[in-house]
């Protein structure tokens, strides 16, 4: 049961987080494209890389710490059903450019975030070692 706390807590400071982004970059940016979601998506896609590359390599990192960081954190930071649905609503829109480019910057960004996650946890390691 405490891990379903730790995830639900974590979780929860996730989603606010992403509610919080999205507020500032609907207002930065303005609303006509999803830039919110793609933040929280491709920098969520960077840290999850990075917390498990470490995680699974650092005897000393904490099985609860990992769970409540990735698990319950990215796990409401990040989403791919906004990333869905505004990425279809903007195609039915007529607003097949928009769409298109939120699915293209989402997965390559996406990927190559994830890839400098893992290249910084990696030199990290190679640092301390």
């Amino acid at each position: 049961m405490t891990r379903v706390v730790i995830v639900f807590g974590a979780g929860g400071a996730g989603c606010a987080v992403r509610y919080l982004i999205s507020l500032w970059a609907g207002e930065r940016f303005g609303t006509a494209f999803p830039y919110g979601t793609l933040i929280v998506n491709v920098v969520g896609s960077f840290l999850m890389a990075l917390i498990m590359e470490l995680s699974l390599r650092l005897t000393a990192f904490p099985d609860d710490l990992k769970l409540a960081l990735t698990t319950g954190f990215l796990g409401g930071l990040t989403t791919y059903s906004a990333f869905n649905y505004e990425s279809s609503a903007l195609a039915l829109d007529g607003e097949t450019g928009r769409s298109l480019a939120n699915i293209g910057i989402t997965l390559v960004g996406g990927v190559a975030a994830g890839l400098l996650g893992l290249g910084i946890a990696r030199a990290l390691l190679r640092a301390v070692s």
